[in-house]
């Protein structure tokens, strides 16, 4: 597994507004409070879909002023069992310690199918255990996919979903 990368906030947040069309910079800041108004550290993470949402998870890290850990999740993904569970923990862990945001890039490693899994439990396990470890976390945690991914209800109900840029 690569070693996730831990930034802080710098003058590239300037760069990440220019990216981002206006429209889009209201919805990002309506995140923004509502990770700044969370209570007891409980909230659901951020699932950003589209062209636009990487930069929309860079914006909002900057607008919280943490240190951002962000993570390849398909680095992290392993097709041995148990091992994406490991990875993942530490990555929580090294995260907690740092008092770091947590963003996951390429969320649909985690997400998207797996030919050798034959049914939804077993498929979408791994992803159950992130969102387990997420909803610990006392920071913000931001899961980004360049497209849109299947998920069932059961999964869409414990993550915020929002669509960098939004449908027409």
């Amino acid at each position: 597994m690569r070693a996730p990368r831990t930034t802080r906030p710098s003058e590239s947040a300037t760069a990440q507004r220019a990216r981002l069309p206006a429209s889009e910079l209201t919805r990002v800041r309506s995140i923004v409070v509502a990770a700044n108004n969370r209570v007891n550290g409980a909230q659901k993470p951020v699932l950003l879909v589209g062209a636009h949402a990487v930069a929309a998870a860079e914006m909002i890290a900057s607008e919280i002023r943490g240190a951002l850990k962000r993570v390849d999740l398909s680095a992290v993904v392993s097709k041995y069992i148990g091992e994406t569970e490991s990875n993942l923990k530490r990555v929580f862990a090294e995260a907690e310690a740092g008092g770091a945001l947590l963003l996951f890039d390429q969320a649909e490693a985690l997400f998207g199918k797996r030919t050798t899994v034959k049914d939804a439990h077993g498929r979408f396990a791994e992803a159950d255990v992130l969102l387990s470890l997420a909803a610990r976390h006392a920071s913000l945690v931001i899961l980004v996919s360049g497209h849109t991914v299947p998920l069932p209800a059961s999964l869409k109900g414990r993550l915020t979903i929002r669509k960098f840029p939004p449908r027409a």
